[in-house]
């Protein structure tokens, strides 16, 4: 295995928009340590110059494809790293700890945005969801808007209040008190506050925090995180695990943070969109021959806010070819393609899930043939939905759906 790239240890110092002043001692004296500093631009002129080291150096673009050659150019130096606030908390400080492992970052923390905000408006950090768009899409607050929740948004400059209120008039929540905190505790600190749809194109500092008291129009139809959504919130051309099905396929997968989940067949995406939304840490790859559908999966995904979700647009089983091994894998479609039940599972990890429904005769033969081999649970699934008969109501029965669940020992 080759050697990590960088010094032995990097000290990573938190700074605040108030710069040296507010700096703790330990903070001051790693700085005056550190024979070379990195940062931003912005980051490295709140150091008065006669405390910044002899070397200093801004970050690079991209950052993560030239961060192991920028820490092996001062190998064998006493290096310090700024951050903004707290650099463990969507910080610098995780990536290093990554690449270094955490025996050789050593973390300064100064107090985030997220507690200073909190305590200028008087929320308790506790009660409050956050999210970063620094390098992320701002579709990743579908998830969190809720009737009620109090939202921070980490800003990636100024253009993402606008983005925010957008997201928030679109989802029916336009009547939500919307805070800008521009330069959080420094001299030029301000608040700004409208509704999301008054917001307009209000020109803010591009150092600032997003602050949302989410409240809905009447009539909104809210987007629980339990498996289950409303079969309309999605775009499909009929391939699609209906409501019901699918909140009892999501329930048997079992969605864990951190896990991946491989949905093969995924028509609209649906069963990949909803184990995602389960946790922000879940992770899902939907495979789709259907090139319309594949695009029609990545638009659902980023209207329900996982646009992270990888889509790939080919057939299995060949299209699994490569992928990260999974932690549980749901085949809704294809079932009875050649070798696809042999490959997926071949590729799950022991103790992983395998989820397979089925809806013809022939696809029911052969989940028969693989319960007798290896086990797990065989249901039937019926479903009817009440409707009119004549002037009375009577049931209408959907296709029955037969579905095989086992865990690879």
């Amino acid at each position: 295995m080759p050697p990590r790239p960088g010094p032995a240890v990097v000290t990573v110092v938190g700074i605040g928009a108030d710069g040296w002043d507010g700096l703790s001692g330990a903070g001051r004296s790693a700085l005056r340590a550190a024979t070379a500093l990195l940062g931003s631009r912005r980051q490295i002129e709140l150091i008065p110059p006669p405390e910044r080291p002899a070397t200093t150096g801004t970050w690079p673009t991209p950052l993560l494809a030239h961060l192991p050659r920028l820490l092996d150019e001062h190998r064998g130096q006493h290096l310090a790293v700024l951050a903004s606030g707290d650099p463990m908390h969507y910080g610098i400080g995780g990536t290093l700890v990554r690449l270094l492992d955490p025996d050789r970052v050593r973390a300064v923390p100064h107090p985030s945005v997220v507690s200073l905000a909190c305590a200028r408006l008087g929320w308790p950090v506790e009660e409050v969801d956050v999210v970063s768009a620094v390098g992320r899409p701002v579709q990743l607050l579908h998830p969190l808007v809720h009737p009620g929740r109090r939202l921070l948004v980490l800003s990636a400059g100024m253009t993402t209040p606008g983005e925010v209120a957008g997201l928030l008039t679109a989802r029916g929540y336009g009547p939500s008190p919307l805070t800008v905190l521009e330069q959080l505790g420094g001299a030029r600190e301000q608040l700004r506050t409208a509704t999301a749809q008054d917001w307009g194109g209000l020109d803010v500092d591009p150092l600032n925090v997003v602050a949302v008291d989410c409240r809905a129009e009447p009539g909104t139809a809210p987007l629980p995180r339990v498996p289950g959504l409303p079969d309309d919130v999605y775009e499909h051309d009929g391939q699609l695990t209906k409501r019901e099905i699918r909140a009892v396929t999501l329930a048997r997968l079992g969605p864990l943070p951190g896990q991946l989940l491989w949905d093969i067949g995924a028509g609209s995406g649906s069963i990949a969109i909803e184990w995602s939304r389960a946790h922000p840490q879940c992770r899902a790859v939907a495979v789709e021959h259907d090139l319309r559908r594949a695009e029609r999966i990545a638009a659902n995904a980023a209207t329900l806010g996982v646009p992270g979700i990888t889509v790939v647009a080919a057939a299995a089983p060949q299209a699994l070819v490569g992928l990260d091994p999974p932690d549980a894998i749901f085949v809704g479609g294809g079932v009875t393609t050649s070798g696809l039940l042999d490959a997926a599972w071949s590729a799950l990890r022991p103790g992983g899930r395998l989820v397979v429904n089925a809806v013809t005769v022939e696809s029911e033969v052969l989940l028969a043939d693989w319960y007798a081999r290896h086990g797990g649970d065989l249901t039937r699934i019926a479903i009817s939905r009440a409707a009119p008969v004549g002037g009375f109501t009577g049931w209408r029965p959907a296709m029955p759906v037969t579905q095989w669940v086992v865990e690879r020992r």
